[in-house]
C-alpha cells in the first residue's frame, strides 16, 4: 500500500503522538510505501528518509521550541500543511491517508483526502480533544467542538489509543459511526549501556523517575512536593524532558531545600531514556490526563512498578495493586504513601516488576501496526466498492 501520514509533529519535533506515529510508520514502511507530511521548523530539512519513511515537512512559523508547539505554529500548518499536501498530492498518488490529531492536523488532512477523494483514517491522541489543564481545550468551546465534530464526521474511520478517549470522543463530539480501539504500541527496547555511576546516581538511592513535556498537565510540581514528604535523604527524584515549566520546578526544588535530590536531565535521546528507567526502581506520574500514557509502557519494559493518577487511556492495562497503585485524581496523601510502601518492599517491587514486564508484551508496535494495516485496507477496500 502507499500510505501517507499527516501529523502536525513528528520526531525531533513534539512528544507522545509523534514519537507513536513515528514507530508505526517505520514499522508499516517494512512491507508498503510510505510517506509523512508534518512541521517544518528551525533547522530540520524540508525533506529526508529515515528508516525507509519520506518524511516532508511544510515550513511552519512561529515555533519557539522543539517539544512544544504554541497556536501560531499549529495555525501555521494549518495554512501551509494543506498547501504543501495538494502539492504533494498533484504528484503522487496513494491509496490512504491517516491523519493524527483532530486539531490541528484534521482540516489539512480532511482537505487533503477530498480533494482526491482518498480514504481518510482520523487518530486522535485524547489531549486533541479533552486536556483538562487548557483553557482551549476543544471540549470548552463551541467553535472548536464544531470543528473537530466536522472533522470526525468526515473521517472514513476514527481511531482512538484508549477507552478514555473513545469516551470523550462520543460524550464531546458524537461521531456518526463506533470509534475503533487500537492500543498504541512501543519499540522493543534496547539494553541499558549505562550503571549508576555513570548516571551519577547512589547505588544506595530510592530513584523514581517521570518522562514528559515540562508543563502544567503533567502536575510534576506535586511529586517535588512529594518529595519533600518521604522521610531519609536517599530518595531522589529524575525529571526526563523539557519545557517552559522548567525554571518554575527548578526554583519551587530549591525554595524546599531539595535541589540535590531532583535531578532535571533535559531531553535525551531513547537511548539514554532507557538508561535512566534501567538504574530507576518505580516510575511516578502525577499527570492530570492521559490519552493513553506511552511513558507508562517504557517503564513497564523496564521492569517497573507505576504509580499514577486514575484519570486517563492508562487505566486500560494499569491496575492498583497489579501493575504498581492507581490513585483517584490529585490525591497526593495516598500516592505518597503508596510511594513509601514501595520504597520499604523490596519483594513486592520485585513481584510487580515481573507482572509488568509480561503485560507489555502485548504492547509492542508490531502489534499496533499490524492492526493499523487491517484498518487501512478495509477503508481502501469499502472505498473501491463504492462505499463512503
Amino acid at each position: 500500500m502507499r500510505i501517507l501520514f499527516v501529523n502536525y509533529e513528528y520526531p525531533p519535533l513534539g512528544g507522545g503522538g509523534g514519537a507513536v506515529n513515528a514507530w508505526l510508520a517505520e514499522e508499516l514502511a517494512r512491507r508498503h510505501e510510505v510517506t509523512v507530511l508534518t512541521s517544518g521548523a528551525f533547522n530540520l530539512a524540508d525533506r529526508e528518509v529515515a528508516n525507509d519513511v519520506e518524511i516532508i515537512r511544510s515550513r511552519t512559523f512561529f515555533r519557539r521550541q522543539m517539544a512544544v508547539a504554541n497556536l501560531p505554529s499549529m495555525a501555521s500548518f494549518i495554512v501551509g500543511g494543506a498547501r504543501a499536501g495538494r502539492e504533494l498530492l498533484a504528484k503522487r498518488q496513494f491509496d490512504v491517508i491517516n491523519t493524527h490529531f483532530a486539531l490541528p492536523t484534521g482540516p489539512v488532512g480532511l482537505s487533503m483526502a477530498r480533494s482526491c477523494r482518498l480514504p481518510n483514517v482520523l487518530s486522535v491522541h485524547g489531549g486533541d480533544l479533552y486536556d483538562p489543564s487548557k483553557w482551549m481545550s476543544p471540549h470548552r468551546h463551541a467553535l472548536l467542538r464544531t470543528v473537530v465534530r466536522r472533522i470526525v464526521a468526515c473521517a472514513d474511520a476514527v481511531v482512538g489509543q484508549s477507552h478514555n478517549t473513545n469516551d470523550n470522543l462520543c460524550r464531546y463530539y458524537h461521531p456518526p459511526r463506533p470509534p475503533y480501539l487500537i492500543p498504541l504500541g512501543i519499540p522493543r527496547p534496547p539494553a541499558a549501556t549505562m550503571g549508576r555511576t555513570e548516571l551519577g546516581l547512589a547505588g544506595n538511592e530510592f530513584v523514581m523517575t517521570t518522562i514528559g513535556r515540562l508543563v502544567a498537565r503533567k502536575g510534576i510540581d506535586q511529586l517535588i512536593t512529594m518529595l519533600s514528604h518521604l522521610p531519609g535523604d536517599a530518595v531522589r527524584l529524575v525529571v526526563i524532558g523539557d519545557g517552559p515549566d522548567l525554571l518554575p520546578l527548578k526554583e519551587q526544588a530549591a525554595r524546599l531545600r531539595l535541589a540535590s535530590r531532583v535531578t532535571f536531565t533535559g531531553f535525551v535521546s531513547d537511548q539514554q531514556k532507557v538508561n535512566w528507567l534501567a538504574n530507576s526502581d518505580i516510575y511516578v506520574s502525577t499527570s492530570q490526563h492521559e490519552g493513553f500514557g506511552l511513558v507508562f509502557l517504557e517503564a513497564m519494559a523496564q521492569g517497573l512498578p507505576i504509580v499514577c493518577y486514575d484519570h486517563g487511556g492508562q487505566t486500560d492495562f494499569l491496575a492498583s495493586g497489579v501493575n504498581g497503585a492507581v490513585l483517584p485524581l490529585n490525591d497526593l496523601e495516598a500516592f505518597t504513601r503508596a510511594v513509601a510502601e514501595l520504597e520499604a518492599d523490596g519483594g513486592k517491587r520485585h513481584a510487580i516488576a515481573q507482572r509488568n514486564l509480561a503485560d507489555v508484551e502485548h504492547y509492542f508496535i508490531d502489534r499496533c501496526a499490524a492492526r493499523y494495516q487491517e484498518l487501512f485496507e478495509s477503508v481502501t477496500e469499502r472505498r473501491r466498492g463504492g462505499v463512503a
